[in-house]
């Protein structure tokens, strides 16, 4: 088991914790890491855009002009693509965007992802998280502290909503519970903060 450093919201060590050999010290799989993140984007596609075609535009069954010596252009409908008000050209459908994975690979994929950051000194535990005012000032604090200049991310082990009311305004930095935890948001942020709560609760789905 690999053991961290515990710290308090203001940096200040408080301890140390083991973290499961299971969940942070599998071995690094890019190819499973980079199935996990696309599966996750392709199903936030909600897939929900629709135009209608020539055929699906209401009225123009009329040919607007006989066919010879108008001097214009021969058209059959003014619902054609290039008349205003006409149908789309291959217009977009809706469409299901959703992949499927199965739990034990996304689960490794997962294990592999926390890994690295540890590997790369980039996953840092927290003894609690708080803000008792629900004021930004007290999460900006926290941030300045640990010096996170790069995206980072807060896995809480339960929801707390004074905490994720303080985080909302600050761009570079994001709140989850660990229920919410999935291998995009390990990877799309360059640091990975977990409280001794959420490594607890890891342990216990997974180990």
């Amino acid at each position: 088991m690999a053991t961290v450093k515990v710290y308090d919201m203001n940096k200040k060590e408080v301890g140390s914790i083991e973290l499961p050999e299971k969940v942070f010290g599998a071995e690094y799989n890019e190819p499973l890491i980079h199935q996990a993140v696309v599966t996750y984007l392709a199903n936030q596609r909600q897939g929900t855009k629709s135009t209608l075609t020539r055929t699906e535009v209401r009225g123009g069954g009329a040919k607007p002009w006989r066919q010879k010596r108008t001097g214009r252009a021969r058209q059959g409908s003014t619902r054609a693509p290039q008349w205003t008000k006409g149908g789309v050209v291959f217009a977009p459908k809706s469409r299901d965007f959703s992949k499927k994975m199965n739990r034990t690979a996304k689960q490794h994929a997962l294990f592999s992802a926390l890994s690295k950051k540890v590997a790369d000194g980039e996953l840092i535990v927290v003894q609690d998280l708080r803000a008792d005012n629900a004021k930004t000032k007290e999460m900006e604090a926290f941030r300045k502290a640990f010096d996170f200049k790069k995206r980072t991310v807060v896995v809480m082990d339960e929801p707390d909503e004074k905490v994720i009311r303080a985080a909302h305004n600050l761009p570079t930095l994001s709140t989850i519970s660990v229920s919410e935890i999935n291998t995009y948001e390990v990877v799309s942020n360059a640091v990975v903060v977990l409280t001794v709560g959420s490594v607890k609760k890891l342990e216990e789905v997974y180990c």
